[in-house]
């Protein structure tokens, strides 16, 4: 993933924080074997404090890719927003001599992944997960001996993805006046299509911390 200067997040905190706010959905790569190509996975995840905890089917081909290739990529993405060329002209030009550009946040994770197949392991697993996307704890115990869970665990396998490295990515043209960014976040708060608004109050954030950008 290419990162501008000025693309680049803050501080750990940044990126941790938006994690943390509700972006528990990503796509696993994994190397394929010679000559095809890379197993891709669309997933929850939990994140556990430098780890990240999945689990998958056990027909999914992501096991074989594994087996061949334990250093995967995980990346998250999210408050992404197209921006039309106008809104980025540079004042006193045309209109449509402006380009546009994608707004968006990406934070991508280089891990070895660990296979978890042990049933008891796999049972812990899932009360971690459960415990971040149910926590009001509605839903029956996770259990190897009991249903429905324990009758359910062989058919699938835990994935622990031991995090060895993170990049993260906020492009909001922190590169641009303050006064333009700050004009083309309230276009998108207005036109409010898709994640407009997440990403206008992305872009505002940075506006608040960044300022003017300085090299």
């Amino acid at each position: 993933m290419f990162i501008q200067p000025w693309d680049a997040c803050l501080d750990d905190a940044e990126w941790q924080t938006w994690i943390a706010d509700g972006h528990d959905f990503g796509l696993l790569s994994v190397n394929g074997p010679p000559g095809h190509a890379p197993v891709t996975v669309p997933t929850h995840f939990t994140a556990d404090a430098h780890r990240l905890l999945i689990h998958l089917a056990r027909p999914n081909p992501v096991w074989k890719a594994i087996e061949h290739d334990p250093h995967v990529t995980f990346t998250v993405f999210g408050d992404y927003a197209f921006v039309p060329g106008p809104w980025r002209a540079k004042p006193g030009t045309p209109p449509t001599d402006g380009v546009p550009t994608s707004y968006y946040t990406a934070v991508q994770f280089t891990c070895r992944a660990h296979v978890v197949d042990d049933p008891e392991a796999k049972a812990d697993l899932l009360r971690r997960q459960l415990a971040h996307f149910q926590p009001d704890g509605d839903h029956a115990p996770v259990a190897v001996d009991r249903p429905p869970y324990g009758r359910m665990l062989p058919g699938i396998r835990g994935l622990r993805l031991d995090v060895t490295d993170v990049r993260a990515k906020f492009k909001y043209d922190d590169h641009k006046p303050v006064e333009q960014r700050t004009d083309v976040a309230g276009r998108l708060a207005s036109r409010a299509r898709g994640l407009d608004v997440p990403a206008a109050r992305r872009q505002l954030r940075r506006v608040d911390r960044t300022g003017p950008w300085k090299p």
